[in-house]
């Protein structure tokens, strides 16, 4: 794993409280958009359900999207249901086929795009730090931060416990995905995660890009040019897009507009018009933001707002 020591690592032992182990069944229903013979059409919906406070969820097919390099502050959990995803990560490009479970841990930067002509439709989820941290503590004995060495697993059981929980929060039943949410995410940090022990923990930001995150942070709509951030963090340009880079996964220009869309998340679940959140957090008008947020989010701001369905058809060039 990039950045850690080899052997420094411990995988997570159970505790003394044992794990609940439902076992949905699942039935092979259509996903409308999703489903293999959709043809080159592309449809996703990102929203929140109130059962799974602290997780977002998004269910998607993509055929021609990509995903910019970008990174989150929670995990990001899920199964594909169809296709191939390819993603960078962690310094190598990974290839997840149905029925594979996609595993990125917080703030490290990732990729994502079609890993076959026909694309791939999968089903994610997105914990908060403290979620995944409240299960750990409950399940799994030892200290430190949980990850997961390996991005892309094949466990059938936790990938039928995520696809059956998604299901189950996009249909209204609170406690059937309550229920499964959590036993998947406590099977895949009994069964996949490590620990990070206190005394491995990355050191924190050099100085240097530690003073310009706060700087891009505070300049969100007039972000200074990388020589003015350069000289007011006393760097050299070059230098301080490496250090960054090494920090955040990130060059500043990147780490700018992953800030903007999280701020332009939280404004839009406040209910502030698109437009008006596109001058507020610095893009130039409604269509650069737009841009911007579907290369991150996976969806248009307008559908993110309303928690609704988009859907697009694409050009077969073959």
């Amino acid at each position: 794993m990039t950045g850690r020591k080899a052997g420094r690592e411990r995988r997570l032992e159970a505790g003394p409280e044992s794990m609940p182990n439902p076992v949905p069944r699942l039935e092979p229903g259509p996903e409308t958009g999703l489903e293999p013979g959709s043809g080159r059409l592309e449809a996703a919906r990102f929203w929140r359900s109130p059962a799974l406070p602290g997780v977002d969820l998004l269910r998607a097919r993509y055929v021609t999207h990509r995903f910019t390099r970008h990174a989150h502050d929670g995990y990001a959990i899920g199964v594909i249901v169809s296709g191939v995803e390819e993603f960078d990560y962690r310094g190598a490009r990974h290839r997840a086929g149905a029925g594979s479970v996609v595993l990125v841990d917080p703030e490290q930067a990732h990729t994502g795009h079609a890993g076959e002509p026909d694309g791939w439709a999968y089903r994610m989820l997105y914990p908060s730090v403290e979620v995944i941290a409240e299960i750990a503590a409950e399940l799994v004995a030892g200290r430190g931060t949980p990850y997961f060495p390996e991005p892309v697993v094949f466990n059938a059981h936790s990938a039928a416990l995520l696809r059956a929980a998604h299901d189950a929060a996009e249909h209204g039943d609170s406690l059937a995905s309550s229920t499964l949410a959590r036993t998947a995410f406590g099977a895949l940090l009994r069964h996949h995660a490590a620990r990070l022990p206190p005394e491995t923990r990355l050191p924190d930001d050099p100085s240097a890009v530690r003073l310009a995150r706060e700087i891009l942070h505070e300049r969100l709509v007039d972000p200074p040019t990388l020589e003015d951030l350069a000289l007011a963090v006393r760097a050299k340009p070059f230098a301080l897009i490496r250090a960054f880079k090494t920090v955040t996964g990130l060059p500043p220009h990147a780490y700018l507009n992953t800030l903007r869309v999280s701020r332009a998340r939280g404004l839009l679940d406040s209910g502030v018009p698109a437009a008006q959140v596109a001058v507020d957090v610095g893009f130039t008008d409604q269509a650069h933001l737009t841009r911007h947020f579907k290369r991150i989010v996976g969806v248009p701001p307008a559908a993110y707002q309303r928690a609704g369905t988009y859907k697009t058809r694409t050009e077969n060039h073959t």
